[in-house]
């Protein structure tokens, strides 16, 4: 085995194996286990197929062996860029019986070269592509396997049919011959890229125990079973898929993808496939609750639509809005407000039992195996005091094991106890409990004073028009910024801004911090796991593609 350098370090994974977090199981190992003791329950979902805890286990062994014989050796990277479709679980679980290293995060948006270039950065040694598949998938005479198979490093481009053509897998053969699994649980078996919402993707380095000490915690303390039908609505490219992934392996229950048939919309698979766990971003809550509201003529906790035999909601990647918390608890949802990363899984998050104030405004205490601190962003070796506003930093369990071949980026992501730090802004309280305040990056620096955006998206959302809502900087010669509220009306709803701005003053919101640029979208720019890609409002500003108008807020 060629083991990848990482930040794996003795003694702190002596803790973890002390203390439950990290054990002997690896994520083919859970597979395994479950195709032995229950090997007829369903294990994974997509719009075709729905395989067995012993048909997904059988068809991993093939996969494995095929990709053996191709003479992959242990540590070689594999990379994966598929839609949503049960090929992606396949290839990474067979990546862990394997020792090999799974890619799965090529996302849609990406262009054929975006990949070449990222199969190049990891010298991956084998691509699983779906022809058509891709952010220039239309360009006539994109040939997408000629351009992989001239990365130096590729050895096999497997080209995978459309789930509708691809049928089920066939496994009657076996897969004879080949070698006993790899049993080391602290190999490298996922390199993850960032999805890059402010800058080039870093590779991140996971094992199977730093995926599956999340996955245990949170089964843990949400109490998961067997029973438990999940539909992830992020993309399998991102770590929310990962996340849900690692979930099924640890409890046994079936995994359902977000590759939602032809002619249904995700109300209606969440329906069919009789979910009752739903994983995804607020933006995925905010458009099934209009679907809902669309359906059945209200709100869907007043007699309209409801959203099947769904009873949690799990949300990660921004902010949840107040209306949306509320509309799903008098729906009987509960709602699971998460913060966490590529690098460190959902880390955060709020409890079965806690009330709606704890829900709306924090994502609760970290997790069992994991320690977060708040640190002084211009000085990442000084902790703040509780209460205090400053830079997230964590360390665990659950954190990844560095960039790989990056160590610049590695080495500047940590301060010198090893303490992870986020790029995000937030306090805790005296329950330990997590208040985001937003991106360090995304501070809006006016006049020398800082704004934070998050408050301001989070009041705005709270008007009865607005559906969604982002807050961003625009230059300003004499003050350096100014803030530009971006918002996308409810549907049939018109946000005017002078209304707007007095909500956002009868709610709480300081003048100084008070929007003097706002526009009405259709939508807003997102990342392909639901995130706002601030970063394109500003340039849509600057190339003058939108133009916001100049507003003032004026008290009466």
């Amino acid at each position: 085995m060629f083991p990848l350098l990482t930040r794996h370090n003795p003694r702190r994974a002596n803790a973890f194996y002390a203390a439950g977090h990290w054990r002997d199981d690896t994520l083919y190992a859970l597979l395994r286990q479950h195709a032995n003791t229950r090997p007829q329950r369903y294990a994974l979902r997509d719009s075709a197929r729905r395989l067995t805890w012993r048909e997904l286990a059988d068809w991993v062994d093939v996969v494995a062996q095929d990709l053996h014989e191709a003479g992959l050796k242990p540590g070689d990277r594999v990379s994966v860029w598929l839609p949503n479709r049960a090929e992606t679980i396949a290839v990474t679980l067979a990546c862990s019986r394997m020792g090999y290293v799974c890619n799965p995060s090529l996302h849609q948006t990406y262009t054929a070269d975006d990949v070449c270039g990222l199969l190049g950065r990891i010298q991956s040694r084998v691509l699983f592509m779906q022809p058509g598949f891709g952010g220039d998938a239309a360009r006539s005479g994109n040939d997408l396997v000629g351009k992989a198979y001239q990365v130096s490093s590729i050895r096999r481009v497997y080209e995978v049919q459309p789930v509708a053509r691809a049928g089920v897998p066939r496994c009657a053969g076996g897969a004879p011959g080949l070698p006993p699994p790899v049993e080391d649980p602290d190999k490298i078996v996922l390199l993850a890229f960032t999805s890059g919402t402010t800058g080039e993707p870093k590779g991140v380095m996971h094992s199977d125990n730093t995926l599956l000490a999340n996955a245990r915690a949170m089964a843990r303390d949400w109490r998961h079973h067997e029973d438990i039908v999940l539909f992830t609505m992020s993309p399998l490219t991102h770590a929310i898929g990962t996340i849900a992934m690692a979930q099924s392996l640890v409890s046994g229950f079936e995994l359902v993808v977000n590759d939602v048939p032809a002619g249904l919309k995700p109300l209606d698979w969440i329906i069919e496939t009789g979910a009752n766990y739903v994983m995804g971003v607020p933006t995925h809550a905010i458009d099934l609750l209009a679907e809902a509201r669309r359906r059945g003529g209200g709100a869907p906790a007043t007699g309209g639509v409801r959203l099947g035999a769904v009873k949690i909601f799990y949300m990660g990647g921004s902010a949840i809005p107040r209306e949306t918390v509320r509309e799903l608890r008098a729906m009987n949802i509960v709602p699971q407000n998460v913060y966490g990363m590529t690098e460190n899984g959902a880390h955060q998050y709020t409890l079965p039992d806690d009330d709606e104030l704890t829900i709306e405004e924090t994502c609760g205490a970290a997790c069992p195996g994991y320690e977060v601190k708040i640190w002084n962003p211009d000085n990442m070796d000084e902790a703040l005091p509780t209460g205090e506003v400053g830079e997230i930093g964590g360390r665990g369990a659950c954190l990844m094991l560095g960039y790989f071949n990056n160590q610049t980026a590695t080495e500047q992501s940590f301060n010198n106890d090893g303490w992870f730090m986020s790029g995000d802004l937030g306090r805790l309280d005296a329950a330990g409990r997590l208040i985001i305040v937003g991106r360090k990056k995304d501070i809006i620096i006016r006049g020398g004073r800082n704004i934070h955006p998050a408050k301001i998206e989070d009041l705005a959302r709270a008007h009865p028009a607005v559906q969604k809502a982002a807050a961003f900087a625009v230059a300003d010669a004499r003050l350096g910024e100014k803030v530009c509220l971006a918002v996308v009306p409810h549907e049939g709803c018109a946000v005017q801004p002078d209304e707007l701005l007095a909500h956002l003053a009868a709610r709480g919101l300081s003048k100084y911090d008070m929007p003097e640029y706002f526009i009405a979208l259709n939508a807003l720019p997102l990342t392909a796991s639901g995130k706002i890609l601030k970063r394109e409002l500003v340039e849509q500003v600057r190339r003058g593609d939108i133009v916001p108008r100049p507003v003032r807020w004026q008290a009466s």
